[in-house]
């Protein structure tokens, strides 16, 4: 289904962007390939089939408009850039949680904002947000990251809302544990930590799916899906906290 398709990837020099995007090339898509790194992109770029770098900082609102002038009509976004520190409320860190939040969630309405109009003009489009199980409740240790993902769960909802009677297909796709230099800052157990390759995969599946949202890998996102419902202080103690 990708292929001939454009698609833009934010977030696409490492970890999961990086391996989805080595799946969509060879899946036939054309890709624009966005990060800060201008050097991975470049690298990245070099080994696929048809690839172009585009580096940008999605923090920076006109980098974007400039970004998506450039680029032009594209029939797929996935929106992958992110940023994490793991970081309890005892040690809440202002910089970090605001920048957490500025790339996890406001680069997300910030790009999402200025595709989406071209999109809505064309009465098409494929739009797929990463979000997280972290997203789903609250989590000891997770400040800044868990609400920014939570965000972007809530933003895609919305956009499913005003355009499910439309050709726009919107999607979210909360991966668990991913091995990557984010995940590297964990000095705890991270259950079935998958390689970026292994999610890269179920990630390509939700997205040839119908679904509107998909958590993986199961049945750990069955703890987060259930555990929402559970009691609060119950999921907390399931959780490690508040023993």
């Amino acid at each position: 289904m990708f292929a001939g398709q454009t698609w833009w990837i934010l977030g696409a020099s490492e970890g999961l962007g990086r391996a989805i995007a080595e799946k969509l090339d060879a899946a036939g898509a054309r890709l624009v390939l966005s990060a800060r790194s201008e050097e991975r992109l470049q690298e990245l770029a070099g080994t696929l089939s048809n690839a172009t770098a585009l580096p940008l900082d999605v923090t920076d609102p006109d980098a974007i408009s400039r970004a998506v002038e450039q680029i032009g009509k594209v029939d797929g976004l996935l929106y992958c850039a992110g940023a994490y520190d793991p970081m309890p409320a005892q040690d809440w860190d202002a910089e970090k949680v605001e920048l957490i939040c500025d790339v996890n969630f406001m680069g997300a309405i910030r790009v999402v904002g200025r595709v989406i109009p071209q999109m809505v003009a064309a009465n098409e489009g494929h739009i797929v947000l990463i979000g997280s199980l972290a997203g789903h409740t609250g989590l000891p240790g997770a400040t800044g990251y868990g609400a920014s993902k939570s965000a972007v769960i809530h933003m895609a909802e919305n956009l499913q809302a005003d355009l499910i009677q439309t050709p726009i297909k919107v999607q979210v796709i909360n991966p668990g544990f991913i091995k990557t230099r984010l995940t590297d800052k964990n000095d705890f157990k991270m259950p079935m930590i998958q390689t970026p390759d292994e999610a890269a995969d179920a990630c390509l599946k939700a997205m040839r799916s119908g679904r509107f949202s998909t958590s993986f890998p199961a049945p750990f996102a069955w703890v987060f899906t259930i555990g929402k419902h559970l009691p609060r202080k119950l999921f907390l103690r399931l959780m490690g906290a508040g023993k």
